[in-house]
């Protein structure tokens, strides 16, 4: 598959997907069986392929794993993404595969079928409630609503978290910056979908010293950045009397990362925040949309140790402009 949104103009606020299905088996309540769909970033997926033949791996850490497979020089391991949501799954003799890659991971997840790419904006993703998010073992940031059905988003690097445990090193490096953040009030506006991410930074920035305002979309940090703008001009404030620098995800609903850089950077009085971006879908394919939306840097979130590092640097570097 041809990862198409690399094409998208960067900072539209738009996205693609690829909608797959699961089907489920009948419910012992007597119910019919049905179809749930859900979808996955086009820049998360490297192809979509026929069930491959598997070999075991060695310490197997869940029943989800079925194996690896060998794709092109490559060991993939497989998932059973119905197990792995706990649902009951109606077994089909060509299942299709999506091979993903994010965080510096490759992973394959098995899915009953694929369905095609849908090009949506992020407005029309809604943030789950709580009830929709324990469905799907609580890994389910988004809703898309189509005329017939319903797409759930799933949160892929929670997934496959869950299934590394220990992959993401969240333990601060220890360098030049050593309590360079002490006394001096820094405040943070911090901006991710994913719980689990969200409060990791949070508690990275804190532990740094840094006062965090945390959001779970742009949206939300837009709206609060503009508050502060306009308080900072009713008291002729710098911007950064009220905040220091914007930490965002890229993938969030109602108002995208790139898009929430791209209006901070246009506008006069808060161009001068330095924004990072911290996601699993920086690569080097895709890092030149952070860079042209303006992002100060990018931080992968495999890499969340070094997040206050690189912060530090961007300040520095602001400073000395």
């Amino acid at each position: 598959m041809v990862k198409t949104n690399i094409l998208l103009e960067s900072g539209t606020n738009e996205l693609e997907i690829v909608e797959f299905y699961m089907d489920e088996m009948p419910r012992e309540d007597g119910s019919e069986s049905h179809r749930s769909y859900f979808g996955i970033n086009v820049a998360k997926v490297l192809e979509i392929i026929r069930n491959p033949k598997l070999t075991d791996l060695p310490e197997i850490s869940s029943p989800a794993v079925l194996g690896a497979f060998n794709l092109r020089d490559r060991i993939i391991p497989l998932v059973d993404l119905g197990l792995w949501l706990k649902k009951s799954i109606v077994k089909k003799a060509m299942p299709k595969v999506i091979v993903t890659e994010f965080n510096k991971i490759t992973t394959a997840f098995s899915v009953s079928g694929v369905t095609r790419i849908h090009r949506i904006s992020w407005e029309e993703v809604e943030a789950p409630s709580n009830y929709v998010a324990s469905l799907a073992a609580y890994s389910i940031t988004g809703v898309v609503r189509l005329e017939n059905r319903i797409i759930y988003i799933l949160d892929m690097e929670k997934i496959v978290a869950d299934l590394n445990p220990g992959i993401m090193d969240t333990s601060p490096v220890e360098g030049r910056h050593k309590d360079a953040v002490k006394d001096k009030h820094l405040v943070a506006l911090l901006c991710d979908d994913s719980s689990m991410a969200r409060n990791t930074m949070k508690t990275l920035l804190e532990e740094a010293g840094f006062k965090v305002h945390a959001f779970t979309n742009g949206r939300g940090s837009w709206d609060q950045l503009v508050e502060w703008k306009e308080l900072a001009k009713e008291y002729d404030k710098s911007i950064t009397q009220f905040v220091d620098v914007v930490v965002s995800d890229i993938e969030m609903p109602v108002m995208d990362g790139h898009n929430l850089t791209r209006r901070i950077k246009e506008d006069l009085m808060l161009r001068e925040l330095p924004v990072i971006l911290c996601s699993s879908i920086i690569t080097d394919a895709l890092r030149h949309k952070g860079e042209t939306v303006g992002a100060n840097d990018q931080v992968s979130k495999v890499d969340m140790n070094l997040l206050v590092e690189h912060i530090l640097k961007a300040l520095e570097t602001n400073a000395q402009e």
